[in-house]
């Protein structure tokens, strides 16, 4: 079946052809993670997609692993968004001027972490490593390490939003 897509130049022979066979499409090996990026205290990221590495403008993607029964220092990423996946393990967040309140994830759950939100991420299992990949809007790396009391007892808060209202787990 042949889809018209309105372009009809000779793709053979685009003049881009030679700048996309290397500047195109980048498959960043597993294995080849560069761990040279911003780092937390308690906390190993590794950078698979930045500027540094293949020119992204837009954004930072790379994994995140915590120790079983381990959690970071506090820290925000300045302006940056942050979106992280949990792949493995059960993601205890806490977030807050004092880190004041908290939210579980696991496998298969996505984190969305605003700009300037100070939090702290946590592996709730004593014996699993937590493992995640992790998305930022923009190519460069920012941490920010905070020095935070943190209080007592967090209070819980359950995902809410419109199609939601009552929260989820």
């Amino acid at each position: 079946m042949s889809h018209d897509h309105g372009d009809h130049g000779d793709h053979g022979h685009s003049q881009a052809e030679g700048a996309w066979k290397h500047d195109g499409v980048r498959v960043i090996p597993g294995n080849q993670l560069d761990t040279n990026t911003a780092q937390t205290p308690g906390m190993n990221r590794a950078a698979a997609i930045n500027f540094a590495r293949v020119g992204a403008q837009k954004l930072w993607a790379g994994t995140v692993t915590i120790h079983a029964n381990a959690k970071t220092g506090a820290h925000h990423h300045g302006h940056l968004e942050s979106v992280i996946y949990v792949v493995r393990g059960r993601a205890r967040m806490r977030w807050g001027e004092r880190l004041e309140f908290t939210a579980e994830a696991g496998p298969g759950d996505f984190i969305y972490v605003p700009p300037y939100v100070p939090h702290q991420e946590i592996n709730a299992s004593e014996t699993e490593a937590l493992e995640c990949v992790l998305c930022r809007s923009d190519g460069q790396a920012v941490a920010i390490n905070l020095d935070i009391e943190p209080v007592e007892k967090p209070d819980t808060v359950l995902w809410v939003d419109p199609t939601h209202p009552q929260g989820g787990v």
